[in-house]
């Protein structure tokens, strides 16, 4: 039926619930676009729900009214600088940065800066320079510009002028208001991890920098803004991130690198401290936007990624402050030999109220931090009038949320966040300023932390207040569109098609009840004044349980035949399949789960007595089953590096060529023209290129000469081919699945790093013997199609309602397909991990930063064993297993 001819919102949504008929009469194209298209909103709920912007705007700027201690601030962010790095000692007992050793001893104040993930440098400068931690799905959206706007001190200052990476400043700048925040980067071609020296990066800042200073003694309205107040002086040293990812953080690289940071902080102080006549009024702030594991990565949330420095002194800063004794969880105090010197945490969002304080200019509007008064050195009432403003700010926030929420909810629906209700907000503020002109500075302060405290959590229930609604119906449109494609199952493939045709009788009754309700909810969501994508999330489970309901015979039938098995089975069956749920779900949390359920698969044929009638088989796959349950007990894939083992494997997978060639040959169904046997030795040929291109590369970076273009070249070239030279193979299965697995072993080596590049080998062999397994099983039933998988040919439209129906065993068959897919996801390593950012993996691709092509390349590496190759495996065993 076509939606022309559906006048009026009654017939529209007759339309619209009528395609949601099963495969057997709307065809199985229709069937498979609704089916992706429910996923296609399965998967952007998850970011409309849960990494929705926190953002909003419309309040009122806040600034403290007493004059701030400096006249400007110079911000040092050294890109990916784990604490640790800084803080520790060498093995001679000498520091690792002695000029800001010497400072947080004798001039400043120090501490750690705890960030949050992801770990990236784009949200760690946004929460170090904005105040807020931006949602997952911003950086997706704009690494150089913003996806939103936002507010940040930059945007506050007179005048900010900043150097470094062409990836960090211009999000700030194109985020200004007017034009007052100037940028000078160098270029992107610059970042390159195969350079000689990543430490010139740093260099260029400083060198830039002071270069800046000198002509501005001859241009005097350069001069006169740069003697201005509310100066912001921004270093951007992307150095040390640089060599931490191609050498590693324990690396001479980037401990030299450490060294040339702290050589040149020391000269751009001493040079501004002339510049300006040590007139004492400017204030000094030097951190990182992130650490780095010590394999080279970060985007995750371990310690080393989390935990980065914070040393503040000059203009408006506290001395150091000496004690006796500091409780805190971790040992860093006394690995550092900093016991007595206080140290003071802080949120990463903490340092944007800082700054802010230190210069006198307005909090950024959608800053969550609170400011961290122990690093201040002035009056008790500056401190107490910086945190009122502090809190006024934050709690400006919570009223436009909570406005915003009030306006979109019924009013008798609406459920506000009582702890801080209108009159609450009154008292607090009214009481606050009375302890301010009391004098009481201590409980204002006091007081003020405990509205902010109140305030962000306000914000985060009036942000998440939809999420348990929207959620639900997400959960049940998910949950009705599996029965409904479990009902189309049974109904094609098993013989109660045959009974539900008896009773198949259409009542327009459940159409028009689920209609009715579809009215309902989009009226709902009208007078709510709701978003449209609600209107998809909520009206989504209609048409889907529609459907449902519509198969309501072939769920009676279904229950009837449950309810004639015996009721232990069926219980044993039931416990069974949730177990094996379980084991699924662990698995995403604890990778040797899969070792666990792969050594079980081993033990399967002898639990069903298989292996009497197919010993040679069973033993291939049961060494193969241990085998693969080695790969989930190994590190993560990118912490110990072995271009060695992609060496063995590229040569292994060469050898099995070999010998699969001359197998084939052997065979009845040979190759049947040189073009197939062209193919077969290009393949072999690509995979010996890969080879030597992941050697040849890992020696050129590690001579620090660059990637070779020949190799950049050939990698591109052998990524391009990966996917349509099976396309050009021999369509008998066997042949096109090995074909499949050559194709993308080539390209999987060239994203190898270490031990993982024998893992596709090994899958894609234990794939193949498990379609020989299901044969031997089918045994059991009387019924083998061997002679049919020899010579079963892709090319061929194939009826598959015509070699057999479905029985019990299928869902075990299915559960060790969808197992088989966990591990090719998981087996060495967490495909979320993805956000731990390690370039290592695509060096033979490029070596200049770019996140989003690294990025794209990244997200294949785990797809090569899990497409293309699955489909072909999961056919073949409809078919033949």
């Amino acid at each position: 039926m076509e939606t022309s001819h559906c006048p009026g919102l009654l017939s529209l949504l007759q339309c619209w619930a009528l395609p949601w008929w099963p495969p057997v009469t709307m065809g199985v194209p229709v069937f498979i676009l609704a089916g992706l298209l429910v996923h296609f909103v399965f998967l952007a709920s998850i970011f409309d729900i849960y990494f929705s912007s926190p953002l909003v705007h419309g309040m009122t700027p806040q600034q403290t009214p007493l004059p701030p201690p400096a006249k400007r601030l110079v911000l040092f962010v050294a890109d990916g600088l784990r604490a640790d790095s800084l803080f520790e000692l060498n093995s001679n007992n000498t520091p690792q940065a002695p000029y800001l050793r010497a400072i947080l001893e004798n001039n400043g104040s120090w501490g750690i800066s705890h960030t949050r993930v992801p770990t990236e440098s784009r949200p760690g400068h946004v929460a170090l320079i904005a105040g807020f931690y931006e949602d997952v799905s911003a950086v997706a959206k704009g690494w150089k510009e913003n996806p939103v706007e936002f507010d940040s001190v930059f945007n506050e200052s007179k005048h900010t002028w900043s150097w470094g990476s062409p990836d960090i400043l211009p999000m700030f700048a194109k985020g200004a208001t007017g034009d007052h925040v100037y940028t000078f980067c160098y270029t992107a071609e610059s970042e390159d991890f195969g350079a000689q020296d990543a430490a010139e990066l740093d260099t260029w800042v400083f060198d830039h920098v002071k270069s800046f200073f000198n002509s501005s003694r001859s241009n005097q309205t350069l001069f006169s803004a740069l003697n201005e107040e509310k100066v912001v002086l921004f270093l951007h040293l992307l150095g040390i991130d640089t060599n931490g990812h191609a050498h590693r953080p324990y690396s001479k690289e980037y401990k030299e690198n450490i060294r040339k940071v702290d050589e040149g902080v020391e000269e751009i102080v001493s040079m501004l401290e002339s510049f300006y006549g040590n007139d004492g009024k400017t204030a000094y702030i030097l951190t990182s936007d992130h650490g780095m594991t010590d394999w080279g990565s970060h985007g995750a949330g371990h310690p080393s990624e989390t935990l980065t420095p914070l040393i503040a002194w000059g203009a408006g800063v506290n001395y150091p402050q000496e004690v006796t004794s500091q409780l805190f969880e971790d040992n860093f105090l006394k690995e550092w030999k900093l016991e007595n010197l206080k140290r003071m945490d802080v949120n990463q969002a903490d340092i944007a109220p800082l700054m802010a304080s230190l210069i006198g200019v307005p909090f950024p509007l959608n800053s969550v931090g609170t400011l961290p008064l122990e690093y201040l050195n002035n009056s008790d009432h500056f401190k107490a009038e910086s945190m009122f403003t502090n809190a006024v700010q934050v709690l400006e926030q919570f009223k436009v949320k909570m406005s915003q929420k009030k306006r979109t909810t019924l009013s008798f629906l609406f459920t506000p966040f009582k702890p801080l209700s209108d009159s609450e907000q009154i008292n607090f503020l009214k009481k606050a300023r009375l302890y301010i002109q009391q004098q009481k500075y201590s409980e204002a302060v006091s007081l003020c932390k405990t509205l902010i405290n109140l305030a962000l959590k306000g914000l985060s229930y009036y942000h998440t207040y939809d999420r348990l609604f929207l959620g639900l119906s997400i959960a049940v449109s998910f949950v009705g569109w599996t029965t409904y494609v479990i009902l189309v199952i049974i109904k094609t493939h098993t013989n109660l098609i045959k009974a539900a045709q008896i009773n198949n009788k259409e009542s327009t009754g459940p159409l028009y009840s689920f209609m009715f309700a579809g009215m309902i909810i989009a009226f709902f969501l009208l007078i709510q004044a709701s978003p449209w994508t609600y209107y998809v999330y909520c009206l989504l489970p209609v048409p889907i349980w529609y459907a449902v309901v519509r198969e309501l015979h072939v769920i009676q039938d279904l229950a009837a035949n449950l309810w004639s098995l015996p009721v232990g089975h069926s219980v044993g069956f039931l416990l069974i399949c949730i177990l094996g749920i379980e084991l699924l779900v662990f698995s995403f949390f604890y990778r040797s789960t899969l070792t666990v359920g792969l050594l079980v698969f081993a033990g399967w044929p002898v639990i069903t007595q298989m292996w009497v009638q197919a010993k040679r088989t069973t033993l291939i796959w049961t060494l193969l089953c241990v085998f693969l349950a080695v790969f989930p007990l190994m590190p993560v894939v990118g912490r110990e590096p072995n271009i060695p083992l992609v060496i063995v494997a590229g040569l292994t997978t060469l050898l099995i060529s070999c010998f699969s060639l001359a197998s084939f040959s052997r065979s009845e169904n040979k190759y049947r023209g040189k073009e197939d046997l062209k193919v077969y030795f290009y393949q072999m040929f690509s995979i010996a290129l890969s080879t030597y291109v992941v050697s040849s590369t890992h020696n050129s970076l590690k001579n620090k000469q660059g990637l070779p273009v020949f190799n950049q070249i050939v990698s591109w070239m052998t990524l391009a081919s990966s996917s349509a030279l099976p396309l050009l193979s021999p369509t008998l299965l066997f042949q096109r699945l090995f074909s499949i697995l050559l194709s993308l072993m080539a390209t999987y080596l060239l994203l190898s790093t270490g031990y993982e590049a024998l893992f596709p080998l090994v899958l894609s062999g234990l794939m193949l013997v498990w379609i020989q397994m299901e044969q031997e099983a089918l045994q059991h039933y009387g019924l083998s199609l061997r002679s049919k998988l020899a010579v079963f040919n892709f090319a061929y439209a194939t009826d598959i309602t015509q070699f057999r129906q479905l029985h019990l065993d299928d869902i075990r068959r299915s559960f060790f397909f969808v197992f088989f897919i966990v591990t090719a996801f998981f087996g060495t390593g967490n495909i979320a991990s993805v956000n731990s950012f390690d370039p290592a993996s695509v060096y033979c691709f490029l070596t200049v930063f770019s996140p989003f092509m690294m990025g794209g390349l990244l997200l294949l590496k785990p797809f090569p064993h899990c497409s293309c190759d699955f489909r072909h495996y999961g056919f073949a065993l409809f078919l033949f297993g």
